[in-house]
């Protein structure tokens, strides 16, 4: 039986604000879904869009809400139509990337931090560095202080008289995080032992990942800026991440209008297709200055040195690149254009040489490259980044959430015959069923947090992103089994934009193994 409206009202009361993580059996077998079921996505999708809860299309990006939200719901619909070929979801679908591309800041009218207004969508705090400056008396900017904490947004930079004239002292708190730098007896002399630019890059890393840098054209004398508290204010940035995960669904919808004599006979759906494939085309080449590439024929995405952002300088972690790099292989499948094809080849050429091959035949990787100046680490005599001057070695295991992200790109890569083979699907597979896939300590199963088996089995922000590996459960049902297991063992409610995509995916190989 499935739940009413009333029904669902009713468990989401009895299950309380937390609903989606761990509850009772008897409270999991209350709820009464079949995550199998098209009547459950529905509904999901009817009480998920009026609650109003993050993630919705009307939403910005600002706080990554389109990208970490709606683009799970806009790829659930996908799935949701190639479950049950019934248009419907397509109709859903095309409301909702109608009102995601009314939000891209070429529309809004904003700007990123260059002060470019680009047809993608921008994001600020948690992800991004914040900056303030420091004036003096006159107005006169001085110094430029930056964090590239995260919740940056939450700083704040504050001002105190130094010991001696021409001298300050700066703290810069992160509210949120409850850190604090200080820097006492600063100057704004460079010809001083305690130039407020050299001192702080000295005392790199500090708690808040405090730089700063120079304003004046000419710096020199004992300039002091005012007194008093300034709060930071996070960077505007277009992620690469943000892109390819809001923009994935739109290709895969223009593929699969073109593949369809049926569909692209219907004017409406050829004339979506046209726009959205404009849409993620348009989007995509916002990040080519990021692009880079191998003679050996390997790619990869970048952050430029000066973005204000933790790492600026660097190769972008694994799932970031391939987040845009799923786009990439829609678009090569909608358009047969060599340019796509060029790129996701060569980022899955590069993601295959990152996966390691484990006792269990099974896939591990790390979350950052290993032919990457983070994995490595660098010092500050290495020049690599302008908001991170130094940083130890990365060398963490990628986690089952951003995982699914890379899984997801392979998949796309084998689907539309791009690259990889079904024994490296089968691998990616066992990844899930031979390491992440677990039983809990009070008897529910969940997941590990990480691709290797390790880390906690109790964070609902992992194991409850379970079902989006959903694409390589054809070459191992425990795959859909166990994933499907950790919802029905925790009656989860559609509280986020990621879980309608976990069920969409639920049906979707459940019909198709049907």
């Amino acid at each position: 039986m499935h739940p009413s409206r009333r029904q669902f009202t009713l468990g989401a009361l009895a299950l309380g604000a937390l609903g989606g993580l761990p509850c009772t059996a008897h409270a999991a077998a209350a709820a009464g879904y079949d995550y199998t079921a098209r009547e459950t996505f529905d509904l999901f999708d009817k009480v998920f869009h009026e609650s109003g809860n993050g993630g919705q299309p009307t939403d910005t990006n600002e706080h990554g809400g389109l990208a970490w939200g709606q683009s799970y719901v806009l790829a659930g619909f996908i799935r949701m139509y190639e479950a049950y070929k019934d248009t419907h979801y397509l109709d859903r679908l095309t409301t909702n990337i109608d009102l995601v591309l009314a939000n891209r800041d070429s529309v809004r009218g904003v700007k990123d931090y260059r002060g470019l207004s680009l047809p993608a969508w921008r994001a600020m705090a948690p992800y991004t560095a914040g900056r303030v400056t420091l004036e003096a008396a006159d107005g006169t900017p001085l110094l430029e202080v930056r964090t590239a904490l995260t919740y940056a947004d939450n700083a704040v930079a504050t001002v105190r008289a130094g010991t001696g004239e021409g001298r300050f002292t700066l703290e810069v708190k992160n509210n949120k995080t409850n850190l604090v730098a200080t820097f006492p007896d600063l100057s704004l002399d460079p010809s001083a032992p305690d130039y407020a630019v050299r001192r702080i890059f000295d005392a790199f890393p500090t708690p808040t990942l405090v730089t700063a840098r120079e304003l004046r054209p000419s710096p020199s004398g004992n300039a002091t800026p005012v007194l008093g508290p300034t709060p930071f204010t996070s960077q505007p940035v277009v992620f690469t991440v943000h892109t390819g995960m809001i923009t994935y669904p739109m290709a895969s919808f223009a593929k699969t209008v073109f593949r369809s004599p049926r569909l692209l006979a219907v004017p409406a759906y050829r004339r979506k297709a046209v726009e959205y494939l404009k849409a993620a085309r348009e989007a995509a080449a916002v990040h080519d200055d990021e692009w880079r590439q191998t003679d050996d024929g390997h790619g990869y995405f970048v952050w430029n040195k000066g973005t204000p952002l933790g790492n600026d300088g660097t190769e972008q972690p694994t799932n970031q690149s391939l987040a845009l790099g799923q786009t990439y292989a829609e678009l090569a499948a909608a358009t047969g254009d060599p340019f796509y094809r060029d790129r996701a080849t060569r980022m899955a050429r590069t993601f295959a040489r990152e996966l390691k091959v484990d006792a269990d035949d099974a896939y591990v990787w790390t979350y950052w490259p290993t032919f990457g100046k983070v994995y490595s680490g660098f010092a500050k005599t290495d020049d690599v980044s302008e908001y991170t001057p130094s940083s130890n070695p990365g060398q963490g295991i990628e986690d089952l959430s951003h995982g699914a992200i890379d899984v997801e790109f392979a998949a796309a890569a084998f689907r539309n015959h791009l690259f990889y083979k079904g024994q490296d699907m089968a691998r990616f597979a066992r990844t899930y069923s031979k390491n992440l896939a677990t039983t809990g300590g009070d008897g529910l199963p969940t997941a590990f947090q990480r691709v290797n088996g390790t880390g906690s089995t109790t964070s609902a922000g992992q194991y409850l992103q379970a079902p989006r590996w959903m694409a390589v459960a054809q070459w191992d049902d425990a795959v859909f089994s166990h994933s499907r297991s950790i919802y029905d063992a925790r009656a989860v409610e559609p509280q986020l934009g990621s879980y309608l995509g976990c069920v969409a995916y639920l049906n979707w190989h459940a019909r198709r193994g049907a």
